[in-house]
């Protein structure tokens, strides 16, 4: 509600507190200079913006408590994951993988282009315990990021295991995504919070000039820390 502005006082009124002589007193005379000076007040703001549409929620309002779980445990899946790839046999060329399978690797930036790029999915840590591999290193994909009326959205395209979900973004450094693995010959997955099973969530980093990086943290197959290395799809 607008606030009503009191009125000034007025010469007759400071005149009855005059003194004897019917002079104004000083503090009327200053009191009339201060109101002269004071601007009126400024309009009250306008009423908050309803519209939403096309601006992605805080993932924060969509994430379930298993993957919250997930997600705040990640450091420890990283732990555990990099001791058993150390410790264990595996498969593929571990040595190979450089800043992918360091923990602090992430830069500035992290935000990617939309396009189609090629993607590697490597698997750490063992969920058989000390009978397991140690780490799988896969071969090259195909995946996608498109921007959707709700936001970036990632897309593993081919593989038997193919993630996908909204990227949400957190800092400059680190987007989180939530999304459904769609197996064998499913269609894609688009059913985040309806299958508990299929549920994932991750963290995307930037971690090269044109490389980046989701980290899964307690998969719901195989390993204890799964890593989907993506790179720009080379169009010549």
């Amino acid at each position: 509600m607008r606030q009503i502005r009191p009125p000034c006082p007025s010469l007759r009124r400071l005149a009855s507190g005059a003194g004897p002589k019917g002079g104004l007193a000083l503090a009327g005379l200053l009191a009339l200079a201060a109101c002269a000076s004071t601007p009126p007040p400024p309009p009250p703001p306008p009423p908050p913006s309803s519209v939403t549409g096309g601006v992605l929620m805080d993932w924060r309002g969509v994430i379930t408590s298993t993957d919250r779980d997930r997600y705040q445990r990640r450091d420890a899946a990283w732990d555990l994951a990099l001791q058993q790839a150390r410790r264990q046999r595996g498969s593929g060329d571990l040595n190979s993988l450089g800043d992918l399978i360091d923990p602090s690797a992430a830069r500035p930036g992290v935000t990617p282009p939309t396009g189609d790029y090629r993607c590697r999915t490597v698997k750490l840590g063992s969920q058989g315990g000390e009978d397991g591999l140690g780490y799988v290193v896969y071969g090259w994909f195909a995946c996608r990021i498109e921007q959707t009326p709700r936001g970036l959205k990632f897309t593993k395209l081919t593989g038997s295991q193919r993630p996908s979900g909204l990227l949400f973004p957190e800092n400059d450094r680190h987007m989180l995504l939530l999304g459904s693995m769609a197996l064998a010959q499913e269609p894609a997955a688009n059913s985040y919070g309806r299958n508990s099973d299929r549920d994932l969530v991750a963290v995307l980093e930037r971690i090269g000039e044109a490389r980046w990086r989701l980290v899964l943290p307690w998969p719901q197959y195989e390993s204890n820390l799964d890593l989907i290395e993506l790179v720009p799809a080379k169009t010549d």
